[in-house]
């Protein structure tokens, strides 16, 4: 089993910047993929971005490219968004997602190809 916490929300102006973190610990080994999600109420959980934990690589939803840095410590225990240039439509609820998908084929932004979730931490910027 893996736990993930995450943290750093909060309320920040149109063009200001978030750091998230998402802590994890139990088998973390477990785990090669990770990823951040967020969610409004009465919308869908989309991906926002994700890591491969072995090689580094990353992955970002068209509209943050550019914007929002994922990252990972060298101990590869905790993961990190760094948001700037943050937009009113950045406002939501955002989750930690851990995924064991040793496989071709894994798709970063799909909810169900993740195992471990975190309870979330809101993001809201005002206009």
């Amino acid at each position: 089993q893996v736990q993930l916490v995450e943290s750093g929300g909060g309320s920040v102006q149109t063009g200001g910047s978030l750091r998230l973190s998402c802590t994890a610990s139990g088998n973390t080994r477990s785990t090669n993929w990770m990823a951040w999600f967020r969610q409004v109420p009465g919308k869908e959980r989309e991906g926002v971005a994700a890591i491969h934990t072995g090689s580094d690589s990353t992955y970002y939803a068209d509209s943050v490219k550019g914007r929002f840095t994922i990252s990972q410590d060298n101990a590869k225990i905790t993961m990190y968004l760094q948001m700037n240039a943050l937009k009113a439509e950045d406002s939501a609820m955002y989750y930690c997602a851990a995924a064991a998908a040793f496989r071709p084929g894994f798709r970063w932004s799909r909810i169900q190809e993740y195992n471990y979730w975190g309870q979330g931490t809101q993001v809201t910027v005002d206009s």
